[in-house]
């Protein structure tokens, strides 16, 4: 029988357990809170944008420049972590600056280990938009992730994505592979899959977590627990095919739409000729009568009873 553990023996491994946690979370910073991306005030334009060396708008120089490796704005260490010495004075603006990250467009400190760990561990090496393919260099605002596709999305298009990210590239919730109900889903690859074809010789599943997209290797997610919806075909779009032009085959679409509104016009103004031509020849006719005439001819011979009209009431009946 294995020894019982002492109550010391559990606040150990507790310890342990919490500090394995946070050695964790550090490496993993969320994008939004990481000094490179931190939102910055320009001294000069006062506009807000994403922390950077100079501003995108008036490109003026920031008096108080934020390290985007460790987001301090004054040197005061003493030791020598510093590549320029300044013992015993507080270095702040250009005199802090050490150099210019290459991806974040951001300040970085003179310290040894920012100099040498911030271009190999930026978050914004490949920040690129997934909607508009725009880098941080385009655009002045700040880089955020998707909370289901994990993608990079500018600060303008976040919002309209994440309300969209969660629509299959499907009809049904079928998984790719099967006939079968898909369990797991992907939202990178927007696709389903079930738990037979979830699994991969190529992606590793680690241990608690949900199996690896088996196409892409990004971690899949329960279809129960989202709020998942299919491709809707609007407009048409089936029937444009892929060669066609314009955005996805729409183009198609709208010229047959307008060939066939053009043809019903057509249609419209031959009926409307015709139309006129029978109304001229009934006027051109000798032996035609007044339009009235004819209606009361038409109805002369039509017997209704007795009725209101012709002055019958309820009241009139005779007694018996």
């Amino acid at each position: 029988m294995p020894k019982k553990k002492t109550g010391a023996r559990k606040k150990a491994e507790n310890r342990r357990e919490r500090e394995k946690q946070i050695r964790a979370s550090r490496a993993n910073i969320d994008l939004a809170k990481h000094p490179c991306n931190a939102s910055m005030e320009c001294d000069k334009c006062q506009r807000r944008q994403k922390n950077r060396a100079f501003c995108y708008f008036c490109n003026s120089v920031q008096k108080l420049p934020i390290c985007a490796q460790c987001g301090k704005t004054k040197c005061m260490m003493k030791s020598s972590d510093c590549v320029i010495k300044h013992a015993g004075v507080y270095s702040t603006g250009l005199a802090m600056v050490g150099a210019i990250c290459d991806f974040c467009e951001a300040w970085v400190c003179h310290g040894r280990k920012c100099l040498s760990t911030h271009a190999c561990i930026c978050p914004l090496t490949d920040a690129e938009c997934i909607e508009c393919e725009r880098s941080v260099w385009d655009h002045g605002g700040r880089i955020f992730a998707c909370s289901f596709c994990h993608n990079f999305l500018c600060e303008d298009d976040q919002f309209e994505h994440q309300a969209s990210c969660q629509v299959l590239e499907a009809e049904t919730f079928k998984c790719v592979s099967c006939n079968r109900l898909g369990q797991h889903s992907c939202l990178r690859c927007k696709a389903c899959f079930c738990d037979d074809h979830v699994r991969s010789k190529v992606f590793k599943q680690e241990k608690g977590k949900e199996p690896p997209c088996p196409k892409c290797g990004h971690e899949t997610q329960q279809t129960k627990d989202l709020s998942m919806s299919t491709r809707s075909l609007k407009f048409g779009r089936q029937a444009g095919g892929e060669d066609a032009d314009g955005a996805s085959g729409y183009d198609a679409y709208w010229k047959s739409l307008s060939s066939s509104k053009a043809g019903d016009a057509g249609d419209r103004e031959d009926e409307y000729d015709e139309y006129e031509a029978e109304d001229d020849e009934d006027d051109n006719d000798e032996g035609g009568k007044d339009s009235d005439t004819e209606t009361t001819d038409v109805f002369s011979s039509l017997s209704l009873g007795r009725t209101y009209a012709s002055g019958y009431a309820h009241y009139e009946e005779p007694e018996d």
